[in-house]
């Protein structure tokens, strides 16, 4: 029966994505044992300069302190810029840097008005891009404080090695206690690095640019022709043509940004649906260009990136529809076998894989982060389900009206 074989298929999909990332599991974790070997602090007999880049739109609640962090940054001061390009920001953005541009000669605004800006974040870092003079680009959001070392250990990883293009640190969850969301959203971004990040560095030498806390050669920029922007995601773009050029990027945990994360499900809704667009993009985009490709890596991981948006969904959403069909007596299936067992065991291995990556973090591998864990497969995972959907329908629907414009998608902070 065609039921029967679509619930076998949607079966099939879901264990292959799990025994994946049980691999990556075991990638991260040997990665992990790697860093602890690591000396981040070993000195440069000379300290390149750099140009610390930070897209800012409307961003009064936060960024009097990234500048405060930004300012406190362990480098020699004769060696650091830092540029904030604002962004026909309508709030307090622009008088809180002009007090700051009073304090600290290394930090230099763009201000960016009609025509020129109000075009999305890969425009305004672009012309950040030419305002600066450092040999590399650092990016950091606008809400970001990174730790004093931070930039330091992204220096001293990509300076010595000439095939790395970029190197990429770790973010954290600021505001991770002040909601059941903020938690959820701790504990995805720490499984998603410790999982996707470390492992895939670990076993494939794939690592995607988050859009915050990476620093990236100049040189390269400059070749690639800045960032791409058309993207949504554009770190993700920019991942791409990084290995097309045949550089590699390395990620490193010990460069630690703290960042705050969406604390009502509205602003989360918004921000996830922008990242499930720019991923469709990338694979419209890319996927019928895969052999265009120089690097079979970057190749394979633009596969697994569609697996997951079209064949893992398909197999979520068929899974769903025929267990509620069941429930409801429309439909019943003739395929017998311990499903029950099976589905249970797919549940402990979620559970599983994402406690290991979270006990990677000190601190994070608790009690109360498993029970969360545990609830989070049948809540907060859910959701993404929606997300698709509604990314899916605003895509087609800028297609169908041909635009082709982007804005900024503004994620509203807190001055918590």
């Amino acid at each position: 029966m065609l039921i029967d074989n679509l619930f076998i298929a949607s079966l099939a999909a879901t264990w292959l994505i799990l025994f994946y990332h049980v691999v990556l599991t075991i990638g991260g974790y040997r990665h992990f044992v790697k860093t602890l070997t690591d000396n981040p602090d070993a000195l440069l007999t000379e300290y390149p300069m750099i140009t610390v880049l930070i897209p800012a739109h409307n961003e009064e609640m936060v960024i009097g302190r990234t500048i405060d962090a930004m300012v406190r940054l362990a480098y020699p001061k004769d060696r650091l810029e830092i540029i904030v390009v604002n962004d026909c920001s309508t709030d307090r953005t622009g008088a809180i840097l002009a007090k700051k541009c009073e304090k600290h000669p290394q930090l230099k605004v763009v201000t960016l008005t009609p025509p020129h800006g109000a075009k999305g974040k890969s425009n305004a870092l672009n012309h950040g891009l030419k305002a600066s003079r450092g040999e590399y680009i650092v990016v950091y959001d606008a809400d970001n404080t990174p730790e004093r070392r931070a930039v330091l250990y992204l220096v001293n990883a990509i300076v010595p090695d000439e095939k790395l293009g970029a190197v990429v640190g770790k973010f954290r969850t600021r505001n991770k206690e002040v909601s059941l969301l903020t938690r959820f959203i701790n504990v995805e971004t720490l499984s998603f690095q410790w999982l996707l990040q470390a492992g895939r560095c670990h076993l494939f030498g794939i690592t995607t640019i988050p859009g915050t806390n990476f620093i990236i050669r100049r040189s390269l920029l400059d070749r690639m022709g800045g960032w791409n922007v058309n993207a949504l995601t554009e770190d993700t773009e920019l991942t791409i043509r990084i290995y097309d050029y045949g550089y590699r990027i390395y990620w490193l945990p010990h460069a630690v940004t703290w960042e705050q994360e969406p604390e009502t499900l509205k602003v989360w809704i918004k921000q996830r649906t922008r990242w499930a667009q720019g991923n469709m993009w990338i694979i419209s985009h890319y996927l019928f260009n895969l052999f265009t490709l120089k690097d079979f890596r970057i190749s394979a991981d633009i596969i697994y990136f569609t697996f997951t948006y079209f064949v893992f969904f398909a197999a979520i959403i068929v899974s769903d529809t025929i267990f509620i069909l069941g429930l409801l007596g429309f439909s019943n299936l003739t395929v017998t076998g311990p499903f029950g067992i099976i589905w249970l065991l797919a549940y402990v291995l979620f559970i599983a894989e994402t406690y290991i990556s979270l006990s990677l973090e000190r601190g994070e591998g608790n009690l109360k982060n498993l029970a969360l864990t545990a609830l989070m497969y049948f809540t907060y995972s859910q959701l993404w389900i929606i997300l698709v959907f509604r990314a899916s329908y605003i895509l087609l629907k800028r297609m169908f009206s041909k635009n082709t414009s982007l804005q900024w998608y503004k994620t509203e902070r807190s001055a918590r």
